[in-house]
């Protein structure tokens, strides 16, 4: 199951991650979503977890948990959908013209 993990603390990485819920059981990937301009974090992650028995207990243990003053919010991820990407603006889409 691949988990969100949002409001993260910018100092989290992907080892402190992991650990959180390897405490829950096998972890297959953690990762911290960072900026790709500066390398600094974004405030989320995911988290795989091939059981999906010990991942739907790591969501409820850890949501809305609290680490260095934030409320973390853990849910399963949903599926990524394909966006277009740059080109004009709203006004194009809406059909206006500016």
């Amino acid at each position: 199951m691949n988990i969100y993990v949002g409001n993260l603390p910018y100092s989290v990485d992907e080892h402190q991650l992991r650990s959180w819920f390897e405490e829950y059981g096998a972890v297959e990937r953690a990762t911290v979503i960072t900026d790709r301009f500066t390398g600094r974090s974004r405030g989320f992650g995911f988290v795989e977890m091939p059981n999906e028995e010990e991942a739907r207990r790591a969501i409820e243990a850890l949501n809305g948990s609290e680490f260095e003053g934030r409320t973390l919010v853990v849910n399963p991820a949903r599926q990524r959908t394909e966006q277009p990407r740059g080109g004009r603006g709203a006004s194009h889409r809406s059909g206006r013209r500016w």
